[in-house]
């Protein structure tokens, strides 16, 4: 199982970049444990208790990722598979796990299809579901707002950072 210092800037599924703040002997529900206090970064109003020894919850906690690693991310954006899920329902089901796990390479996947159909559906005059609009806006928030802390920018100048990044590596290849 995974272990963290206090001070530690990590992801944690939808509550995105947190910083370790202590770890603390709590009470929940009759039980008491060692439980991990995360504050997410952009939300210090919340605070986020991860049980030491749930190591389903912890594997959910990862270390924020390198530049290098933000680099080579964005270099594979533009031959990112299509993962498409016509059932809305298991769409929905799938999408939403991929969010929680905090695989990011998953979640590019989920924001380029997701993405890609919007494109679609405006060319056809139509709009994308409701619950896709939100899982894209999720995803897109969990991604960017690591990419923006990692790469010290505004959560906004992310995609077009992401888009200058792929027109360079285009333009060269």
């Amino acid at each position: 199982m995974r272990k963290f210092d206090i001070g530690s800037t990590v992801t944690y599924g939808i509550h995105g970049v947190c910083v370790i703040e202590s770890i603390e002997k709590k009470e929940f529900m009759g039980e008491k444990a060692n439980y991990y206090v995360l504050k997410p970064l952009n939300d210090t109003r919340s605070t986020v208790y991860v049980p030491c020894q749930n190591g389903t919850l912890i594997e959910k906690m990862q270390k924020v990722l390198s530049k290098s690693e933000i680099y080579e991310l964005i270099r594979s954006m533009p031959s990112e598979e299509d993962i498409w899920i016509e059932n809305a329902v298991e769409r929905k089901r799938r999408y939403s796990e991929i969010l929680v796990s905090g695989d990011r390479q998953a979640l590019i996947r989920v924001i380029k299809t997701l993405y890609e159909r919007r494109k679609r559906q405006t060319e056809s005059k139509k709009k994308l579901h409701i619950s896709d609009e939100k899982l894209l806006s999720d995803a897109e928030k969990i991604l960017y707002e690591e990419f923006a802390h990692v790469l010290n920018i505004k959560k906004d100048q992310v995609l077009p950072f992401i888009c200058e990044q792929i027109e360079i590596q285009e333009k060269y290849t």
